[in-house]
């Protein structure tokens, strides 16, 4: 996988969740839409590895995780993010609903219209979305 594949897969997922949500099947949706912010971030973090250098194991090791916030700080964008906070105060609200998702929510089915709706508009709002505003980094 590189760069562009996980650039490829987090539009591709967030496209797949959008059908999914039309069709009234949330708990689809929201798993997939927490993997398009994970394929997001995972582009932001092979971005940072230059062609011929050896990286660092731990940095490869932290990479190979669901977790958002791991990954967040694995790509460097934590601090800016919290700095985005003070002028973009709906992209905090909407990390924080991003957040809540975790891999685990495959084996999930209790998401209604409302959780996933609002997940969704979470990771896609222009601007303040979560995958809108890491599209800025990848």
């Amino acid at each position: 996988m590189n760069r562009n594949d996980f650039q490829q897969l987090a539009d591709i997922r967030a496209k797949e969740a959008k059908v999914l949500l039309d069709n009234q099947c949330f708990d689809g949706a929201y798993y997939l839409l927490g993997y398009a912010v994970e394929c997001a971030l995972k582009s932001c973090i092979s971005k940072q590895f230059k062609e011929h250098d050896f990286p660092e194991l731990q940095t490869v090791r932290d990479s190979y995780t669901h977790s958002l916030d791991k990954l967040l700080v694995v790509a460097g964008l934590k601090q800016h993010l919290y700095n985005q906070w003070q002028t973009m105060p709906k992209l905090r609200t909407n990390w924080l609903i991003v957040t809540t998702w975790s891999e685990q929510a495959r084996y999930q089915h209790h998401f209604t219209q409302l959780t996933t709706q609002d997940f969704y508009n979470a990771v896609t709002e222009n601007q303040t979305g979560v995958l809108s505003w890491l599209k800025n980094f990848m």
